[in-house]
């Protein structure tokens, strides 16, 4: 079972950037699908952006063309930069491993601390 380690969370302004790093644990990270989850208080959690073994990703609507995961698979490491930043993104990110089930997806890993982003306006 993978486990992750995320990171690179912090304060900052609307408009700002950050970028969150995913370290993993595992021999079969390379083989696994990562995605982005975020869950802020009172919300439902959300996959904000996926991305499958073969480098294939996905977004949210709500972080489309804002947002870009990436994965760097020697390193075992999945990455999440993130621009143009809204008080809407504060959130505790979390990384997963993904199960796709036809149009679904679902998170099949242990689920990390997550690193807090919190966006001024």
């Amino acid at each position: 079972q993978v486990q992750f380690v995320e990171s690179g969370g912090g304060l900052v302004q609307a408009g700002g950037s950050l970028r969150l790093s995913c370290a993993a644990s595992g021999s079969t990270f390379r083989i696994n699908a990562i995605g982005w989850y975020r869950q802020a208080p009172g919300k439902q959690r959300e996959l904000a952006a996926a991305i499958r073994s073969g480098g294939m990703t996905s977004y949210a609507d709500s972080v489309r063309g804002r947002f870009t995961i990436s994965r760097d698979n020697a390193k075992n490491t999945v990455y999440l930069q993130m621009n143009n930043l809204k008080p809407e993104d504060t959130a505790v990110y979390y990384c997963n491993t993904l199960r796709y089930n036809g149009d679904k997806i679902y998170p099949a890993g242990s689920w990390g601390r997550g690193t807090q982003v919190t966006v001024s306006s």
